[in-house]
Parts: C-alpha cells; structure tokens; sequence
C-alpha cells in the first residue's frame, strides 16, 4: 500500500488547490447559489490526479477556507460551515473523488472522462442540495421549499456546470499526458 506523497504530487495538489481558490472568484451572479469555476477546477483536479490525490487538493481548499482564508465565494472562517451553500465545497471533495476512480487509466476517452464529470456533478448537487435543505430548514430557520431549491439550486446553476463538464473533459483528455509526464 502506497504511504508517501512524492513532491511532485505535492505540488500538483497545491496547484489545484489555488486554482480551486482563484476560481471561487470567477463569478456570474445568480440568486442564491453564486456559479463559480470552482467546479471546473475541482473536477479538473480529479481528472488529471485521480481520486486521493483530487480529493486532497480540495480538501486542502476547504480547510484553508474553513482556517480563515478569504478563498471560498464568500470568504472563509468557520462560520461557513452554517452557510447553506457550504454543502457544495463538501460535494467538490467527494465529486473529485469520484470523478478522479471513474477516470482511472493511462488512455481514457472523451465518453469516459464527460461521464466521469457528470458522476461528479450529481454528487456536488446531491450534497450541495440536501445540506443547503437541511441548514436551511433546520438550523437558520430560513425555510426553502422543495421547489424553490430545485429552481435556484439546481435549474439555475446546472446549464453552466454542464458546459464546464464537456470543458474539463476536452482539456483532461489534452493535458492528461502532459501531467503523467511532468
């Protein structure tokens, strides 16, 4: 069983972990849940590193977030735990995961890495959703219905992360070789 990190993995999860970071504040504006890039990177970081390693590198962003570090789209500090909006960061960790086991291989096909983005996507909005639901209904005694977080949450946010799918498909499909090399 593998135990050690080389530098070169090290480096490679701390540059997803700034990419995760600037892509926070890429935003467009949309009620509720602010689209970001962050997904592009975090399912990038996936892709090109596989699953530990993917999973690391956002996991790292999180808790750099959740320390103080102004980086996720909001801030940072350990108040956004109580964020509606905080179950998303935790679905880029397990959505990175996922991607990066499906995405495994020395020569992976477009058809495989765009499934391996949409598994992640269902994850990010699966635990995005719920989390958003719960805190929402009951811990800030904000209440959202059903339909309402469907509509902001989901309807709203998913055209954009959908075309961020296809983009980090094309560009692990491109980069995969360059990074195995590096």
């Amino acid at each position: 069983m593998r135990q050690k990190i080389t530098v070169r993995e090290m480096t490679l999860c701390a540059l997803f972990t700034v990419l995760t970071a600037v892509g926070a504040f890429i935003k467009i504006p949309v009620p509720v849940v602010p689209f970001t890039l962050q997904f592009l990177f975090t399912m990038m970081a996936g892709l090109l590193l596989g699953g530990k390693l993917g999973a690391l590198s956002v996991g790292l962003y999180a808790l750099l977030g959740l320390a103080g570090l102004p980086v996720f789209a909001e801030g940072g500090g350990l108040w956004y735990l109580l964020k509606p909006s905080f179950g998303y960061i935790i679905g880029f960790i397990a959505g990175s995961y996922v991607t990066g086991r499906i995405a495994q291989g020395s020569h992976v096909s477009f058809g495989r890495l765009l499934g391996a983005n949409f598994s992640g996507l269902a994850i990010v909005y699966g635990m995005g959703m719920l989390y958003y639901y719960v805190i929402s209904n009951f811990l800030i005694d904000a209440p959202i219905g059903l339909w309402p977080l469907f509509l902001y949450c989901f309807l709203l946010a998913v055209p954009g992360d959908l075309c961020l799918c296809f983009l980090a498909a094309a560009l692990a499909r491109r980069l995969k070789p360059v990074i195995t090399t590096f």
